[in-house]
């Protein structure tokens, strides 16, 4: 008997590790729910959901080819050893599967499962998956990991054109096993159950993850590089949320990309080039977690910014959480993330800088406030995207490069359909008043909208002054974007 252990790879198709464990005999499939874990990495309820909803539609698929998938807890990641030696014992297992995971805790996890395991002769087997590159395998030339994308990157084309990833196929049919699968509960322990709105958004399954790429691919994905840092305009994806929990693979996603761009990666349509440009960065931030493991310990990447004089500010923190820092496009976007469990990319830049920057608030507080609230939460895509924001990462915006939020609502959302939309109560000014109403003054205001918490000129001083006083920084002269 086979067993594939399911984490982050919630898919029939172009699964390694499923083919692996159906190649060699009759395969039983498990999931391990984690509730106290899951807890302790701030994952989202709504994340949570989405996990159970596709382990759902996945039984029923698995079903189809008699592989049942079976639930069981190990509340802690400790405690999975034992919960999974127990049971092989009892299905007589010769040999585990599993797609690689890349986190701190995720790696000695899967350590201490594979001692075990052996320790009882019990095969344990691990894959590449959820990267086209094997982290240790794109170096630099004095064999360290990569610190700067574009030079990533440009490694990563060259291996891409010498071979490229391919699709592993589902497996067939087996023959039935006297094994039933488990029911999939509704909602585990200490996670709410979001509100049927926000599940309509992102609704389960293989199916529904295919057909966003293929509609993304056939239609939009042309217009990616014009459209895609428009909130108001769908010019993304929205994939995100299928990617993190493994509904869909990054080589399905490239070569659907590919096969829209007869086959170019470098060239052709701009709009599929920037996609799969995305995809590097994903990959490159996961690279990052396994060659420099303090990220995924709450450091910053780059250590002398562990000297910044972060502001201890809890009532500017709760009032850029709650959506009321006065500036349109910051509440408007973070209104976004808390009823849809999303937010979109060029947002999330501009709400984490205003935070870090603007507000001089750590950006730890930020990256776990979104991994609470992010149906797509990636320990590696957060943190990287944070960190670059902040200023404080790999190949990160220089510390002068501060957003200010209202020339990017201005620039990205000028018709303010984006901030009329999240903000109704905005929804009487004209395009030119709506980014900035604190410029109307008392009387004209808008009564149940709050004045900007902070003075975006001062603040932005305030910010430059504290970079600058870091050891090992260089003054630069400060530039507005």
């Amino acid at each position: 008997m086979q067993l594939i252990w399911l984490r982050s790879d919630l898919r029939q198709h172009d699964n390694t590790a499923l083919a692996a464990a159906a190649a060699r005999g009759p395969t039983v499939a498990v999931y391990l729910l984690s509730p106290q874990q899951w807890l302790e990495h701030d994952d989202a309820a709504c994340k949570v959901d989405f996990w159970l909803r596709n382990l759902k539609e996945l039984s029923n698929s698995l079903g189809e080819l008699n592989i049942p998938l079976l639930i069981r807890t190990a509340n802690h990641w400790d405690q999975a050893p034992a919960e999974l030696l127990k049971l092989c014992r009892e299905l007589k297992v010769e040999a585990v599967h599993v797609n690689e995971e890349y986190g701190v805790h995720e790696s000695r996890r899967d350590a201490a499962v594979a001692e075990t395991l052996q320790a009882e002769g019990i095969e344990f087997h691990s894959y590449l998956d959820q990267l086209l590159f094997k982290p240790g395998t794109v170096l630099t030339k004095t064999d360290t990991y990569f610190k700067v994308f574009s030079q990533f990157r440009k490694v990563c084309y060259e291996r891409l054109h010498r071979s490229m990833p391919t699709l592993v196929k589902a497996p067939g049919k087996q023959a039935t096993l006297k094994v039933d699968s488990d029911p999939i509960p509704d909602s585990v322990k200490g996670f709410a159950t979001p509100s049927e709105s926000l599940q309509a958004l992102w609704p389960a399954g293989e199916e529904e993850a295919r057909r966003r790429l293929d509609t993304f691919t056939d239609a939009q994905i042309e217009y990616y590089k014009s459209e895609r840092d428009f909130p108001a305009k769908p010019g993304t994806s929205q994939l995100s949320a299928y990617l993190a929990a493994g509904v869909i693979s990054p080589r399905q996603c490239l070569h659907a990309a590919l096969q829209s761009n007869q086959g170019e990666f470098e060239s052709g349509n701009v709009g599929a080039v920037t996609w799969i440009n995305e995809l590097l960065w994903r990959e490159f931030y996961k690279h990052i977690l396994v060659g420099y493991p303090r990220v995924s310990r709450h450091r910053a990447f780059r250590p002398e910014t562990e000297a910044l004089a972060w502001r201890d500010a809890p009532e500017e923190l709760k009032a850029w959480q709650e959506a009321r820092t006065g500036l349109p496009i910051i509440d408007a976007a973070m209104r976004q993330l808390l009823e849809t469990g999303w937010m979109h990319n060029r947002l999330r830049m501009v709400v984490a800088m205003f935070l870090t920057k603007n507000l001089l608030i750590d950006w730890r507080e930020g990256e776990r406030f979104f991994m609470r609230h992010l149906i797509d939460g990636d320990l590696a895509a957060n943190n990287g995207g944070w960190q670059w924001s902040s200023s404080t990462g790999t190949d990160s915006a220089p510390y002068f490069r501060i957003f200010n939020p209202l020339s990017q609502s201005e620039k990205f959302d000028s018709e303010g359909l984006f901030i009329k939309h999240w903000l109704p109560e905005l929804a009487g000014l004209n395009k030119k008043e709506i980014h900035n109403p604190a410029n109307l003054g008392g009387l004209f205001g808008v009564a149940d909208y709050p004045s900007p918490i902070v003075n975006l000129s001062a603040s932005r001083e305030r910010a430059l002054a504290a970079f600058k006083s870091l050891p090992s920084r260089t003054a630069m002269e400060g530039s507005d974007e």
